[in-house]
């Protein structure tokens, strides 16, 4: 029993060092980000997929991918802007997922709500995570534990004792406070809000939604919309740590490495509370 504890408490430790390494990595990518927003003008293209790609976007990939293989030599990885060279993965291989600016709509609009995410998923789950708001200098970051703290883009982690521990509240009984997409409110996000009691809806950009119900300020994010396995999972480990889910269709956790869907997600619901989700009511 004691050498099965020792090995569990070695495993936390190592996790553990990797969400503080994966929220250093994104600080100092929050430099390049306010770097670029400071410009008079911000330059963007459409991808194929008519989504927007800005300067900020290439050069913190650039330097998130080199940084993490510095520091984690081998491990394969997923990357927004470098998707087309992804090799397929392995069944339940450990990678990296990388989010240069989640939110790229927001950052062109100068809005504070976009976030430079980093994390790893192995077997299926995402296990450890980094968010980083820069233009709000706040970082989320998690592996066994989630924490919060403020970071000064381009700085480093503040010490262990200015940290907050995050956990996601229970059900509060007078309703749900909703948080929904700023670009992306479609008829299944307002069929299934209606189906639930809900107290306040709230907009809120990015991976940012994940770190708000970490935190405790709302209960529940539906997204029915696609997204990709880049885009939800460094918010997903955050909320996991703080004793949340995100859960799809079948109420079963959302999965990493879905290699036959090209990375692809499907519909999902983020529950701050997910033991007292309304089970009645299911994904439209």
């Amino acid at each position: 029993m004691e050498d099965r504890t020792s090995r569990s408490a070695a495993a936390s430790d190592e996790i553990d060092n990797l969400a503080r390494l994966f929220a250093n990595l994104a600080i100092a990518a929050g430099a390049l980000a306010m770097e670029i927003l400071d410009n008079s003008s911000i330059e963007s293209r459409l991808k194929s997929d008519a989504s927007p790609v800005t300067e900020a976007d290439e050069r913190i990939e650039a330097y998130l991918l080199r940084e993490l293989e510095r520091s984690l030599p081998g491990v394969p990885f997923l990357a927004e802007e470098s998707a087309a060279r992804i090799k397929a993965l392995g069944a339940g291989e450990a990678f990296l997922l990388i989010d240069p600016i989640d939110g790229t709509r927001e950052f062109l609009a100068r809005s504070p709500d976009f976030t430079i995410n980093v994390a790893l998923a192995e077997r299926g789950v995402t296990c450890v995570g980094a968010v980083y708001a820069p233009a709000q200098g706040r970082v989320w970051f998690a592996g066994a534990r989630g924490y919060e703290a403020e970071a000064v883009p381009g700085r480093s982690l503040p010490p262990a004792q200015d940290w907050r521990f995050l956990r996601a509240r229970p059900r509060p009984r007078d309703g749900l406070v909703a948080l929904i997409s700023k670009s992306h409110l479609d008829e299944e996000t307002k069929a299934f809000l209606s189906s639930q009691r809900i107290k306040r809806s709230v907009p809120a950009g990015s991976s940012l939604k994940f770190c708000l119900l970490a935190r405790g300020e709302a209960d529940v994010y539906p997204r029915f919309g696609p997204t990709m396995e880049w885009d939800t999972a460094a918010g997903d480990a955050v909320l996991r740590a703080a004793g949340g889910a995100t859960l799809d269709p079948h109420g079963a956790p959302l999965r990493y490495g879905k290699t036959d869907a090209d990375y692809r997600n499907g519909p999902f619901i983020a529950w701050a509370d997910p033991a007292r989700r309304d089970t009645a009511a299911t994904l439209p």
